[in-house]
């Protein structure tokens, strides 16, 4: 269910990018200067106190040293719960402020119920979320669907990534060169131009790249077949609802979240806006 994770991407992305979630983090001593001294402790919280070695394996794409940089200092300034706290306090004001009247009572029962259905075996980040306690705010109960869920899609991306034999530094090398995003947004995952290079190297040898780094026919149907692969762990969920219901129901608020001007135009993700 591609179409539906491009419209709820947006919800779920505000949580990194709003100044309402930015606002509380500050009150707990976090520098929101610039966006990583955040993200990591925002995205990892529902681990609890996690490790940097288990960010790094469960986030896959960013260079460990990187992960190092900010975990576990980040649990120095707050600890899990209260990060968590902070984010939902920071969600609550800017889905309110974006939804403004939007009546979300039906998308958040139809979305909880999708996630509910979601199996969360041997999806660690989904599994996570999926523990907290459920809002009851129909506004916050839809971005809190939506987190497990970008969240089990994304548990399912690694496998895929894992099957076509792309280790973290290769697998966004061979995304950059189908195109997905500028080389110089890969970038901000951490690893070195030496390892950049190393990896492009091997995606060479292997048949993906060609010599200027752009991909091959073969780099191009690699690149695909994790997407659909992607895409097929992803769907069992989404069978227990009327999706078309709820896409017409949380548009609204995706169109809110995506001409707020707070969400990056280029991104990691490939979602072209």
């Amino acid at each position: 269910m591609r179409h539906m994770w491009h419209l709820l991407e947006p919800i779920h992305a505000l949580v990194y990018y709003a100044p309402e979630v930015s606002a509380e983090l500050a009150k707990l001593g976090y520098d929101v200067d610039t966006r990583w001294p955040t993200y990591f402790p925002l995205r990892a919280a529902p681990f609890g106190p996690a490790s940097p070695q288990l960010v790094t394996a469960t986030f896959y794409s960013f260079a460990p040293g990187m992960v190092a940089r900010y975990i576990p200092a980040a649990w120095d300034v707050a600890s899990p719960a209260a990060v968590i706290e902070a984010r939902t306090r920071g969600m609550d004001q800017v889905l309110r402020r974006l939804a403004g009247d939007v009546d979300l009572t039906e998308a958040a029962e139809l979305v909880k119920k999708v996630a509910l259905a979601a199996d969360i075996a041997g999806r660690p980040l989904a599994a996570a979320n999926a523990s907290l306690p459920w809002p009851e705010e129909p506004h916050l109960v839809l971005w809190h669907a939506a987190t497990i869920l970008r969240e089990h899609r994304g548990d399912g991306h690694i496998t895929a990534l894992l099957t076509a034999g792309l280790d973290p530094c290769e697998s966004l090398v061979s995304f950059a060169a189908i195109g997905a995003a500028p080389v110089e947004v890969f970038a901000s995952r951490g690893w070195s131009p030496e390892q950049w290079a190393a990896a492009q190297s091997r995606l060479f040898v292997r048949g993906w790249l060609d010599a200027e780094g752009l991909a091959t026919p073969e780099g191009d149907e690699g690149r695909e077949a994790v997407e659909q692969l992607t895409d097929e762990l992803a769907e069992a969920p989404w069978s227990v609802i009327d999706h078309g219901r709820l896409a017409e129901l949380v548009l609204p608020v995706t169109m809110a979240a995506v001409g707020s001007g707070l969400l990056p135009s280029k991104t990691t993700l490939g979602i072209r806006r």
